[in-house]
Order: structure tokens, then C-alpha cells, then sequence
């Protein structure tokens, strides 16, 4: 998402309110699991987005993007240039494409929120490159911090990383507080912006961190005529990875690690 209204305090979860944090990521991991095999070639972006909100409400949750702020589906599905907010739809995937699919859940009123960027058959080794840039630097970020970190040191251990790599992090969209709310502070900026080193990362604090990482520009085109689907202005590859993380007096703890997608330090 775009920027977030700074000077906002973020909230601090007691250990009754991690408990329900926990669910909801737990349960956001199990639906990437489930939707996993589906994502393969011949399969339209639309029949993921159904399968998805059949899967979330069979288990009694709800889809949290359906309708959040007029957005028309229940996940998105964001394809090759595509870097964010894609929508589903008749797109077939093909051999050789990339596709981030977004999902995002509400577990008894709490959220849970994450991504992966999924390689549809044999790709093209800057595409691979791309992908498995972009997950190392959503570890990467992850593993910067520990309680009372600021939050511009995700910014700054992505930025390096990315451009070790030969990889731009796109700036407009970054990650976000988390938990009864869908949005709210802090504001994860995946670059060192300034103003994100007055952000600490209290114990208590959910946020999200999702790198945009491109494999040309970092600039991207406003959104598209439907109102959602951001592209690279370039054109070039775009490629993203989310976790939901929680802020324990410990360090950082994954809420929504799953069983059978690639875990840190996973190769491409």
C-alpha cells in the first residue's frame, strides 16, 4: 500500500491478542498451502480467486480484500510486469511467467496477511534471479531487526541487498501495522526513508514486510483504468514476498510461515 499518515502510535498486542495474531497468520499460511498446486500453467488468475474464497469460507474466515475500499475480488494476482494489486480475472498463466498471489484473511476479527511469487514452469534466468533476489530480501529484512529496532533498518538491509543483486526496490508501496485493522501504523518502507527511523519496534507491534523489487526501474505507472493494477513503468519484471511478522520480546516471530512453500534460505 501506499504511504501510511505518519505521527500515529501503532498498537501494542497483549498476550491474549498474539494468541489471535498467531490464528490468523496461521491460518493465511495454511490457505497459501492449499492454493499452491493450483498455480500452474492453463490456470486463469480467476480460478485461483475462486478457490481461494470457496477454501477461506468453507473454514468459516473471511476474505479481507473483497470489497476493501471498493477492490473487486478476494486476492491478488499479480503477473510478470504487474507489481502490485493485480486483479483476477481470465488471464491464463503460461509457461514462463511470474505471479505474485497476495492473500489476506480475517480470523475471528484479526488479520493475517502474506505473499509468494510463484515461477509457472521453466522461466528465464533473469526472472528466476528476480524472484529469488526478492525472497532473500524479504529475509533479509526480517532478520535486520529485534525489539526496539527502527524501522528503517528493514529499509536499509533490503536496499543493500537489492543493489548487490542489480535488483531496484520500488518505493511507492511498502508494508504495514497489522491487526484488527487491514492498514494501519507502522509504515514499512522497504528503502532507508528518513522519516522511518522514528519508528521503533516495540514487543507487541504486527507489522507486514513485502519487497517490490523490479528487475529494471524502480518507477512505476499510477494504477491502471480498473483503479487497482500497478505496473512498472519500464515494463520490466516485478516480482514481491510477504510475511505478517510479530514483534515478541525474543525478536521477530513469522506468523505466517507454511508447511510446504520455500523457507528461509530456499533456492529457486
Amino acid at each position: 500500500m501506499r504511504g501510511l499518515t505518519r505521527g500515529k502510535r501503532p498498537p501494542i498486542y497483549n498476550e491474549r491478542q498474539r494468541v489471535q495474531l498467531r490464528e490468523a497468520g496461521r491460518f493465511n499460511a495454511q490457505l497459501m498451502d492449499f492454493v499452491r498446486p493450483h498455480i500452474q500453467p492453463g490456470v486463469t488468475t480467476g480460478e485461483l480467486d475462486r478457490l481461494v474464497a470457496e477454501y477461506t469460507r468453507d473454514h468459516g474466515h473471511k476474505p479481507a480484500c473483497l470489497g476493501y475500499k471498493g477492490y473487486p475480488k478476494h486476492i491478488c494476482t499479480s503477473v510478470n510486469e504487474v507489481v502490485c494489486h493485480g486483479i483476477p480475472g481470465r488471464y491464463v498463466l503460461r509457461e514462463g511467467d511470474i505471479v505474485n498471489v497476495d492473500l489476506t484473511t480475517i480470523v475471528g476479527g484479526w488479520h493475517g496477511d502474506s505473499s509468494e511469487t510463484f515461477l509457472i514452469g521453466e522461466v528465464s534466468d533473469d526472472a528466476r534471479r528476480l524472484v529469488q533476489g526478492t525472497f532473500d530480501a524479504m529475509w533479509t529484512g526480517i532478520r535486520a531487526i529485534k525489539p526496539m529496532s527502527s524501522v528503517i533498518e528493514i529499509g536499509y538491509a533490503i536496499a543493500r541487498l537489492a543493489q548487490q543483486r542489480g535488483l531496484s526496490v520500488v518505493e511507492e508501496y511498502q508494508g504495514h501495522g497489522l491487526g484488527r485493522r487491514f492498514h494501519q501504523p507502522p509504515g514499512v518502507p522497504h528503502y532507508p526513508l528518513p522519516q522511518a527511523s522514528r519508528d521503533v519496534l516495540v514487543p507487541g507491534i504486527c507489522f507486514t514486510i513485502e519487497p517490490m523489487l523490479n528487475l529494471g526501474s524502480k518507477e512505476t505507472d499510477p494504477p491502471q483504468s480498473d483503479g487497482w493494477t500497478v505496473a512498472t513503468a519500464d515494463r520490466s519484471l516485478s516480482a514481491q514476498f510477504e510475511h505478517t511478522i510479530l514483534m515478541t520480546e525474543s525478536g521477530p516471530e513469522v506468523l505466517t510461515l507454511t508447511q510446504h512453500g520455500p523457507q528461509e534460505g530456499h533456492r529457486f
